[in-house]
Formats: structure tokens, C-alpha cells, sequence
């Protein structure tokens, strides 16, 4: 049987990276629910070899877009205000893993295509709203 007896610094070494890992889930947590985004205002960029293929408005209604080049080809598709791709003949399908996408600066990237997906959109700025008024 072994038998591990951890030393003094072993559990404070462990004890800080636990720390610094909860204060950092923390902060990413903070940020994703003190942002709010203007829905309908989003539109997606797609790219192809870093040059602009086609920009498409994010609806909550389900459209279809095919892209076709001489390496392959996706299907996108733009739902619920978001887009992601649902079918694609690279071998891999990285970019299955990406899902639906929805909010700015969030992005899918298809390398054996060249494509990179990116949604545009401006975030509401929260700073200047009034909270209280007193009399």
C-alpha cells in the first residue's frame, strides 16, 4: 500500500492554485452576466483566405448559407440569432465543436477552408445608465 503524506508546502502550494482558479472562474462569470447585447443588431462576417466572402444579418428565422471553393465546401446556418455549421466535408469537423454562436467577437474557424466566421454587434454600454434617482 502506498501512503502519500503531504508536506506543510504541498498544501499551501495547492491551496493557492485553487485559489487563483476559483478568483478567476469568478471574474469570467462576473463579466458573462454583467453584459448585455442588443439583439437584432448582430450581423456575421465571413471570410474566406482573409478577404470578405459574404456579410449575413443574424435573424431568429432559419436561412441556409452554402459556401463552395475549390477545398471544399460548408453549410451555415443562421437561427435564433446566431450561426453555426451544420455540414462540412473537411475531415476533421473542428468546427462542429464551435456550436451556435450569438454574441460579438465570438468566432468558428474552418482551417482546411480558409474561413473564419466572426459575429459583429455593438454591446450596450452600461456604465451610463442612470440607477437611482433621489429627491
Amino acid at each position: 500500500m502506498i501512503v502519500h503524506k503531504f508536506k506543510k508546502g504541498d498544501i499551501v502550494l495547492i491551496a493557492v492554485i485553487l485559489l487563483f482558479a476559483l478568483i478567476f472562474m469568478g471574474i469570467r462569470r462576473l463579466q458573462d452576466t454583467d453584459q448585455s447585447y442588443i439583439n437584432g443588431n448582430y450581423s456575421a462576417t465571413i471570410k474566406i483566405d482573409n478577404e470578405i466572402y459574404k456579410t449575413v444579418e443574424l435573424t431568429t428565422e432559419t436561412q441556409y448559407v452554402e459556401i463552395r471553393n475549390d477545398r471544399g465546401y460548408d453549410i451555415l446556418k443562421i437561427r435564433d440569432n446566431g450561426i453555426e455549421v451544420v455540414e462540412s466535408d473537411c475531415p476533421q469537423k473542428i468546427c462542429f465543436t464551435f456550436g451556435l454562436i450569438t454574441k460579438p467577437r465570438e468566432t468558428i474557424i474552418c482551417i482546411p477552408m480558409r474561413m473564419v466566421i466572426e459575429i459583429n454587434g455593438t454591446q450596450v454600454d452600461t456604465d451610463n445608465e442612470i440607477d437611482v434617482i433621489v429627491q
